[in-house]
């Protein structure tokens, strides 16, 4: 073996140099090293004599260029000089290739002669699979760790065997396995998607789709299970045939085709259905039988079901037609008294969450939420109830996520052009107790809406435990909810996010305890409560429905009165309500999309009217303040409920009349009263590195050293009487920067 690997290298490198010969280039062999000029990169134009700087192993072809720092094998070098348009290496070394037949190939052609013919009856009276799909697939008997197993192999998009799906023989009990680790999903089988057809049925398993074949109807297969289904395959499948997915019907093949069937008419498949294959009939041996999974097998072996039922009566079109008379107009009112069945109170936080989230259901009017409060505060609660209202397969939930991880979850490596491609086009995206943001400074230009098509590079470990850049393709935009227990965020990510806390308040908190208590105690009794909603499942269909119509834009009518509305009691306009503008609109625009049948429209575009502006006030008016100040709620509320209710409890208006010393509020002070405001302990270091920073920095309070004790910090609420006092503090601090600045000076 080692030996035709020389055998095979000395070729190469013979080939390499003969393309020194042609081209005239000097080289020498020393210590088994061929030694050159560089012919990548013209590195050595000024070297002298015989130097030459690049060096490649005449046993392994590894090459390195001590100049310029080129390196790699001399199939990597073929590639490069391809690339600069040469070919001479990399033809040479193509055309010396012999094809042979893999090891493996040859493993299943015997697996597959030595199936007994006791398992091949087997297969065809019990499993309904015929001879002829027995051979042409090359269903062996493959004998792994000391058992007997039934051996599908599985073959790539090239058409090589990679490994095999095994199975028990069905008589001891069916447990299922691979042969190998580390090979992904593949299409079972590709030869038969690329066939001529004019529908072809996706089923559960390779048994299921050997069955459908010897019944002659096309049928495929992923290899590891119903959500194994990739996002890359969709344009191996031609859009214009017909596509039966026909998955088992226990929870996770409903799923399983749901998200199929999605992903393919999101592609722009025409015809698509979803098999719902019946139970199984109750009888007095089983008298469960009706709640077991059906498959593919079991409905034509066991149940007797014929071809033409399961392309008919059992068929269903995808997406199903909606009748959308049954919907009416909604009001913010509305969906906060629909919602209130998961999420007590909280009125304007999930309402404008829901607005969010349905917000995806355009080309780029998406808007983002950042939740930001304390642990367990129920920021995380608000997001994901909403969020069961819409279509799973477009929800993506994710906890404590790098950058690097959610890029390789998420995307679809493109091997053509060596690219990760991450399609987050129509998607919501909920960021679950995110400890750091740097994940979102990655999707800054995501984010805020810059370029539909946004290319990334990520570093990652290569084989050998270097290092590895990878370019990624982010495609469309997500509607982005993110809820972080940290409550600052860089002015960069907070310029592209609506600032929600959820509310702390007693009612708010004892109607999340009697829910929780309600759905501990109970589960089936509460999902049941949901359920029996017709208000809820209505908007759970609306939503569908707004999907369906695939809105590609939202334009605003009246100009005239958003702008009237925004700029009514804005004496001096700051340069952030530019920002805060774009997110007023993104409300108008969801409440039109909300209520899209009764708007005026143009193609796919919808065109908001003044019931939209009028609701997106009467939320934007309820969190503009705090907004405006760049602060999330939960710390505007700490200023007003503790530190301004506690300034003015200390600095009455009998004193202030008195013109006695203003009293500074100290951090025990503070931590004490947020104790007795809200029954829980305020960490001193939240209060001191992130709310006062934040408050500090909206100019509502500025701080002080205590002058009974300079090692004390007092906090001073910033009003009329305590201008004098400001104005100290900030001379203090500019004559203490002028002595640093003199002093870094010498």
């Amino acid at each position: 073996m080692r030996t035709d690997k020389i055998t095979i290298m000395d070729n190469k490198i013979e080939v390499f140099k003969n393309y020194l010969d042609k081209n005239s280039k000097v080289y020498s062999e020393t210590n088994d090293e061929l030694v050159t000029h560089c012919i990548l990169n013209n590195c050595d134009y000024d070297s002298k004599g015989k130097e030459a700087h690049f060096y490649m192993s005449l046993k392994t072809g590894q090459y390195n260029c001590k100049k310029c720092g080129e390196s790699g094998n001399i199939i990597t070098l073929a590639q490069k000089l391809k690339d600069k348009g040469d070919l001479y290496i990399w033809d040479e070394i193509q055309s010396n290739k012999k094809p042979r037949r893999s090891h493996f190939s040859i493993v299943v052609e015997n697996n597959h002669k030595i199936l007994p013919d006791s398992i091949r009856q087997y297969l065809r009276d019990v499993r309904g699979w015929s001879d002829e799909v027995i051979d042409k697939n090359k269903i062996g008997l493959v004998q792994q760790w000391g058992t007997n197993w039934i051996g599908f192999p599985i073959k790539d998009e090239d058409g090589k065997y990679q490994y095999y799906k095994l199975r028990e023989e069905y008589t001891k009990g069916g447990r299922k396995t691979t042969s190998h680790e580390g090979f992904s999903a593949q299409i079972y089988d590709w030869e038969t998607l690329n066939s001529p057809s004019e529908s072809t049925v996706i089923c559960e398993g390779e048994g299921d789709c050997l069955l459908l074949l010897s019944k002659g109807i096309n049928a495929i297969t992923s290899t590891h299970g119903a959500k194994t289904f990739k996002d890359e395959w969709l344009q191996h499948f031609p859009k214009d045939r017909i596509y039966y997915i026909a998955y088992d019907t226990d929870n996770t093949g409903v799923d399983g085709a749901q998200k199929v069937a999605s992903a393919l008419y999101d592609y722009g498949v025409k015809k698509l259905f979803i098999v719902n294959l019946p139970k199984k009939i109750n009888t007095l041996e089983n008298p469960e039988a009706e709640n077991e999974k059906v498959d593919i097998t079991n409905y034509f072996m066991e149940l007797g079901g014929s071809t033409e039922d399961l392309f008919g009566k059992y068929a269903k079109e995808y997406p199903e037609a909606i009748d959308i008379t049954k919907f009416k107009p909604l009001t913010s009112e509305d969906i906060s008294n629909i919602l209130e069945l998961t999420i007590k109170k909280d009125e304007v936080n999930k309402v404008t969450t829901f607005l969010c989230q349905l917000s995806s259901y355009t080309e780029d009017n998406q808007f983002n939420i950042s939740f930001q409060a304390p642990s367990s505060s129920g920021k995380s609660h608000i997001p994901i109830e909403t969020s069961n209202l819409f279509p799973a397969e477009d929800v993506l939930k994710l906890g404590n996520c790098s950058p690097t991880a959610f890029f390789h979850e998420q995307g679809i490596y493109d091997k053509e052009n060596n690219v990760m491609r991450i399609d987050l086009s129509r998607k919501i995206l909920i960021f679950l107790d995110m400890p750091h943001t740097q994940l979102l400074e990655r999707l800054r230009p995501l984010l805020s809406h810059d370029e539909k098509e946004m290319q990334s590079k990520i570093t990652d470990k290569n084989q050998k435990g270097g290092n590895k850049t990878k370019t990624i393709i982010l495609i469309g935009y997500p509607s982005v909810i993110f809820c972080t227990a940290g409550l600052t965020l860089d002015e960069q990510e907070a310029t592209r996010f609506l600032l929600l806390s959820p509310e702390t308040n007693q009612e708010k908190i004892r109607g999340g305890v009697l829910q929780a208590l309600q759905k501990g105690i109970n589960k089936t009794k509460y999902h049941k409560t949901l359920t029996d909603s017709t208000d809820r499942e209505l908007l759970i269909e609306r939503i569908k429905a707004i999907k369906q119509e695939k809105i590609l834009d939202i334009q605003i009518g009246s100009e005239e009165n958003v702008i009237k509305k925004y700029l009514e009691g804005k004496k001096l306009l700051k340069p952030r309500h530019q920002r805060d503008v774009k997110r007023l609109i993104s409300l108008v625009k969801a409440f039109a999309l909300l209520n899209l049948w009764w708007r005026e429209r143009d193609g796919k575009t919808v065109i908001a009217n003044d019931d939209d502006i009028n609701e997106a006030f009467k939320i934007w008016d309820k969190i503009s303040e705090s907004q405006e100040l760049n602060l999330p709620p939960y710390v505007f509320n700490f200023y007003h409920e503790i530190i301004l209710s506690l300034w003015n409890i200390k600095n009455d208006k009998s004193r202030i009349e008195r013109g006695q010393t203003l009293i500074g509020l100290s951090r025990n002070d503070i931590t004490k009263q947020h104790t007795d405001v809200y029954g829980r302990r305020l960490a001193s270091k939240q209060l001191t590195e992130e709310i006062l920073p934040l408050l500090e920095e909206a100019g509502l309070i500025f701080q002080k050293k205590d002058e009974r004790d300079a090692r004390m910090w007092l906090v001073y609420v910033v009003d009329d009487t305590t201008q004098e006092i400001k104005k100290e503090v900030e001379d203090e601090l500019e004559n203490t920067q002028a002595v640093i600045n003199e002093f870094n000076q010498f």
